[in-house]
């Protein structure tokens, strides 16, 4: 259900508040309510049977085994060093994710917002594949380190290790906002705010995601190595 819900519902709730916020101050840009229907419909009748076809598959998968035997008391984590430790960690290893593509995102962000034309379409693939590589180097070196500090709870550390980068980049967004637009009025401004989010959102799940799946197939790969009795 929170797979169905979470994000679609999210990125939802976002779009019609501004659609209301438009159609009331009379914009142009505000969308009809057809529109809205048909996203709707979508969203119900394609993405959310989707999901739960997926997970009907994936319930009758087999299950991950754990290459070692683990005790049914959790050990107590020691005191670890500073940069170790939440949120230091989510920002420290947000940097790296947002900077292998930041030049990019300046592209990008220029076709969208500038009216100028993104003709480099195939080196996209490229810099999505650096994107790719980053945070699932950036996952493993900060799990091992958190591994060798005794510190076991990495299931959550590691996708918000990586899913920092869409802090970074809303942050940079704004930073573009105020250097490289023009924009007259409060209604220019919360439509670029609320489709930056939206991407920031979209855009930390995905390095988050990639971050989880690295470190779990790191941690399957190094334990099971191991000779643990």
């Amino acid at each position: 259900m929170l797979t169905a819900t979470l994000f679609p519902g999210m990125l939802v709730t976002m779009f019609l508040s501004l659609n209301i916020f438009l159609s009331f101050a009379g914009a142009a840009t505000a969308v009809s309510i057809w529109t809205i229907l048909l996203l709707s419909l979508l969203w119900v009748c394609v993405s959310t049977p989707l999901v739960f076809l997926g997970s009907f598959f994936g319930f009758r998968a087999e299950k991950l085994s754990v290459p070692v035997k683990t005790n049914q008391i959790a050990r107590v984590i020691p005191d670890t060093l500073w940069y170790l430790k939440p949120p230091y960690t989510f920002l420290l290893g947000g940097i790296l994710p947002f900077g292998s593509v930041c030049i990019e995102l300046f592209f990008i962000m220029s076709a969208l917002w500038l009216h100028q034309i993104y003709y480099i379409v195939g080196f996209l693939w490229v810099v999505a594949l650096i994107l790719f590589t980053t945070c699932a180097l950036v996952s493993i070196v900060t799990c091992y380190l958190q591994l060798c500090g005794e510190d076991h709870q990495w299931w959550w550390r590691s996708f918000l290790n990586c899913a920092g980068g869409g802090f970074y980049f809303f942050v940079y967004s704004l930073w573009f906002l105020s250097t490289k637009m023009n924009l007259v009025g409060i209604l220019p401004t919360m439509v670029y705010l609320t489709y930056m989010s939206m991407l920031s959102i979209a855009f930390a799940l995905f390095c988050g995601s990639v971050g989880f799946l690295s470190c779990l197939i790191f941690t399957r790969l190094i334990y099971g190595a191991l000779k643990v009795d």
